[in-house]
């Protein structure tokens, strides 16, 4: 299966990021962009947005990039670092670019972004199975 065309197939299988409402932005072999918005069931007891949604979202940027090398790909490790507090209403994009591929390992970055304002930064490393994907 072409790299580009595998995260819409994980999107179309993913029911946790459909209900998010993530929307694949642009999408290449090492690079994902995708965008959701921030809604009111996504707030938390102080009004903001859960941490685990600018997580969840930079999380799928994640998962999608590194599998577009045609291997199943699974997390390993993830980190966030949480830059400002987000808002109902909020458009957020996620762009996850692959900074270091090994045999087995890949390392990537992704910046989480209100329009042009950075909101959050997540790391993640995944190991590469032998399994391809298919069509």
């Amino acid at each position: 299966m072409e790299g580009d065309k595998i995260p819409y197939k994980m999107l179309s299988q993913d029911a946790f990021s459909q209900w998010l409402g993530i929307e694949i932005l642009d999408c290449e072999v090492g690079r994902c962009k995708v965008g959701m918005t921030v809604r009111d069931d996504m707030l938390n007891s102080m009004n903001k947005a859960h941490g685990g949604i600018s997580y969840s979202l930079a999380d799928t940027a994640f998962g999608f990039t590194a599998n577009t090398h045609g291997k199943y790909a699974v997390s390993i490790e993830t980190s966030v670092n949480h830059i400002s507090a987000l808002e109902a209403g909020d458009y957020l994009t996620a762009e996850a670019i692959l900074d270091e591929q090994r045999t087995k390992l890949g390392f990537t970055i992704v910046e989480v972004k209100r329009g042009d304002e950075l909101v959050a930064l997540f790391k993640g490393v995944v190991y590469r199975t032998a399994k391809d994907w298919e069509e």
